[in-house]
């Protein structure tokens, strides 16, 4: 029998900690390089000015397809955190100017607490991933103008080369394919009530159960009924946890009676969790609901008669679709004399808080 000396031991282990190490080394390697290739593959920085396409964004093809900030792209190759954030909010969700203080408020709060902001839109026809501050002004002062863009208007808005505020799910969609994989928002949508007899349903919902981007948010929007889009997000597949809380947050409430799937008390915890639904390829998305901070709660009992008489002069006008929602938040603003504005801010900014603090603990998570 064939004794095993200790220098062959020694060998045997030293030959094992060099594979380790190898293959730590091409794992490292092989993350980076994905990044890159995953940004080549989608668009060019949008320094790259070519005659055929302006906006320089192009993929391999030279089709046009997606531009990206130089700040965002190069962020995204290093494995840097980054933030993806709407822009329906900023065109939809509130009224000039409050709406452009809050965008470069709620961008200011990502970069504090370590990320880079990436703002989402469609300008003049082109996805755009990171906006200026011109182009951010420009789509707060439209408005209503520009179109309320979900998943299923993508390649209208960029046929026609119009102008597009992306809402959840075509936020979602141009972060997953630029590889951006936490995402703040207001709160996202959901069932309508009523929604089992209308089935008037949104295409966050759906978006979350075939895109793998983590969704930060203080929940689903109050005028939505939420027990039945937590049981639809369940069908769909989607992780839902909540934030320091074991109960599901109303957006403008802490609390909605309803209780939360699972839960997470630090960013470390929400970045494991992401890291685990990426790393199991499950193909899903996350959603993280946290509360909106107690001194910005409105009152529960005024929220939910205010959205109750805006429910009924919906109907009475024949409101419907996906005009039904900005209708909805707008008179219930104005029914709680500013109330819900004031809320719907803090809870943005709180959102994009945590946010920045998770991508920051993923991206740490991500290198390890």
């Amino acid at each position: 029998m064939k004794t095993v000396s200790t220098v062959d031991t020694h060998c045997s282990g030293f030959q094992l900690e060099k594979r380790k190490m190898a293959s730590s080394s091409s794992s490292s390697s092989s993350s980076a390089l994905s990044r890159i290739s995953n940004l080549s593959r989608h668009f060019h920085s949008p320094d790259s000015k070519t005659s055929d396409n302006p906006q320089g964004a192009i993929d391999a093809l030279g089709r046009g397809l997606i531009k990206i900030s130089s700040e965002v792209s190069a962020a995204i190759s290093r494995g840097h955190p980054v933030v993806a954030l709407e822009s329906t909010i900023i065109s939809h969700g509130m009224p000039y100017p409050q709406n452009l203080e809050t965008a470069k408020e709620v961008e200011a709060m990502v970069r504090k607490n370590g990320a880079v902001p990436a703002t989402v839109a469609i300008i003049d026809g082109t996805p755009c991933v990171g906006l200026n501050e011109e182009e951010l002004e420009r789509l707060s002062i439209l408005g209503n103008q520009v179109q309320k863009t979900a998943r299923r208007d993508i390649a209208q808005v960029v046929a026609s080369r119009g102008n597009g505020a992306t809402t959840v799910s075509a936020t979602m969609f141009f972060a997953s394919k630029v590889g951006i994989p936490v995402f703040v928002t207001g709160g996202i949508g959901g069932v309508h009530r009523h929604g089992e007899q209308t089935m008037d349903i949104s295409s966050d919902l759906t978006e979350l159960g075939r895109t793998p981007v983590a969704v930060i948010s203080a929940g689903v929007k109050s005028i939505l009924d939420i027990p039945r889009t937590l049981e639809y997000l369940e069908t769909q597949g989607v992780c839902v946890a909540a934030y320091r809380t074991n109960e599901f947050p109303a957006f403008f409430t802490e609390t909605s009676g309803c209780k939360a799937p699972c839960r997470v008390d630090t960013p470390e915890d929400a970045a494991k969790l992401i890291d685990a639904n990426m790393n199991l390829g499950l193909g899903s998305g996350i959603l993280i609901a946290v509360p909106i901070p107690n001194e910005h709660s409105a009152s529960g009992s005024l929220i939910e008669n205010a959205i109750q008489s805006a429910l009924q002069e919906a109907r009475e006008k024949n409101i419907v679709g996906n005009a039904e929602t900005p209708f909805l938040l707008k008179r219930v603003n104005e029914l709680t004399g500013g109330a819900s504005l004031a809320s719907n801010i803090a809870l943005v900014k709180n959102n994009a808080l945590v946010g920045a603090r998770i991508a920051v603990a993923l991206a740490k998570l991500r290198v390890q």
